[in-house]
């Protein structure tokens, strides 16, 4: 079957004008609500809220008020202290906190110092350390921590705590 020339002429124009329209359509690009960006939280702002319940956690630990001292704790908690075994939930935790206290010498001070946050905003790992002071001011100890905590509720909760003592001088 024989084709016209010019219809032939035709169609390879028609395949060009197709060909060349295609390949230069710039790639249009669907957002959809899922690929919002979420804002970053203001790390510098957590570390100060974090270190405002450490304050007040030292102030409750000083005193010796377990009950202050259990507030900032989740019911579901975890906490891993130094020579201790795993406590699982508040009433484990009190009973490990309860000895630590009577075991503390009258007068002296604790403070914790949060070195470093990070984390989502919404679930923060703190890293921090620890000094306790005798009643005259003389560091007796020192040690570090981590704590884990959740937004609940509009506030920050300890979920996780780990903490140690640094080596004593022998």
């Amino acid at each position: 079957m024989k084709t016209n020339p010019s219809t032939r002429i035709l169609a390879i124009v028609a395949i060009t004008s197709v060909c060349v329209t295609g390949c230069n359509a710039p790639a249009q690009k669907q957002e959809t609500a899922t690929e919002q960006v979420a804002a970053k939280p203001d790390m510098a702002a957590i570390k100060t809220e974090i270190q405002a319940i450490e304050t007040e956690w030292a102030n409750a630990t000083t005193a010796k008020d377990i009950d202050k001292v259990m507030a900032l704790y989740a019911d579901d908690a975890i906490e891993m202290a130094d020579d201790e075994p795993m406590s699982v939930g508040k009433a484990a935790i009190r009973q490990v906190l309860l000895k630590s206290m009577k075991a503390r010498k009258a007068g002296t001070t604790v403070s914790y110092e949060t070195m470093d946050v990070y984390g989502d905003g919404n679930i923060v790992t703190e890293v921090g350390k620890t000094t306790v002071k005798d009643a005259a001011g003389k560091v007796v100890s020192t040690g570090k921590y981590m704590g884990i905590f959740e937004k609940r509720d509009g506030k920050f909760i300890c979920i996780r705590d780990i903490n140690n003592e640094d080596q004593k001088d022998k």
